[in-house]
């Protein structure tokens, strides 16, 4: 069996990517701090070195193939977890400032410490529900891409995601195949939050399968009364349980 290096090595080169000698050591610390806190904190299901690599850290990585920051931008991964994309995309990209938001406050106590062992000045780790930041002055509008996998329903995700970029940033939303189901459910959330669907990517990743990659852009400011509480957006989603019914 291969081992973790060289899966990582592989599955970039399918991307058209290259790990450098640098951010492969900043990837075996963080492997190893991934497993070792994951005795206490439930951060991942996955446990095998090679498994991890696959599907963890490349999956991470195929956010390149749609997303071409330029120094200085702001992204956050909402609903992070242990850190996936934005640490690996971190590691990649030392120029752009990555805020890694989690609802648990073990999961960023362990992105904190990440943060400081490896080290990554350009990641910030946040606790708060993800419903809340769209509401505060200094987070709305402020980013210029969303990240996130497998945080929700696509509907919710848009009301979560759009109040937070800037005009003509971008959610990147990490899916499974089947994932293009909830764009056409959607319809109701996009319309809302003036966004639109720029484009689907679908690739395979060795080792860890399909994967879709949903990317919405922010055409205008999202309405003031966006994000709802969170009671409100669960008995209220904006986003059809199959396409043309209504919300």
């Amino acid at each position: 069996m291969d081992d973790w290096q060289s899966v990582l090595h592989a599955g970039a080169a399918d991307l058209g990517l290259t790990v450098s000698a640098a951010q492969e050591t900043l990837f075996t610390r963080y492997l190893a701090l991934l497993l070792e806190r994951n005795a206490r904190v439930n951060l991942t299901a996955i446990t095998d070195p090679v498994e991890v690599a696959a599907k963890h850290f490349v999956d991470a990585l195929t956010v390149e193939t749609i997303w071409h920051p330029q120094p200085g931008d702001r992204v956050i991964d909402i609903g992070t977890g242990g850190g996936i994309p934005g640490i690996p995309l971190a590691i990649r990209h030392p120029e752009v400032a990555f805020t890694l938001n989690d609802s648990t406050r073990k999961k960023v106590v362990f992105l904190d410490e990440v943060a400081s062992a490896l080290p990554l000045p350009n990641v910030y780790p946040l606790w708060a529900r993800a419903e809340e930041l769209g509401r505060k002055p200094e987070d709305r509008g402020r980013f210029n891409a969303v990240f996130a996998r497998a945080v929700a329903h696509l509907g919710l995700l848009i009301e979560y995601a759009l109040p937070l970029l800037k005009t003509g940033g971008m959610l990147i939303a990490m899916k499974g195949p089947a994932g293009e189901e909830e764009v056409a459910q959607s319809a109701p959330a996009l319309q809302a939050l003036n966004g639109e669907v720029s484009e689907l990517r679908r690739l395979t990743v060795a080792g860890a399968g399909e994967r879709l990659l949903i990317v919405i852009r922010a055409v205008a400011p999202a309405p003031e009364k966006y994000p709802r509480d969170a009671g409100v957006m669960k008995k209220r989603p904006l986003y059809l349980d199959r396409p043309g019914t209504n919300p």
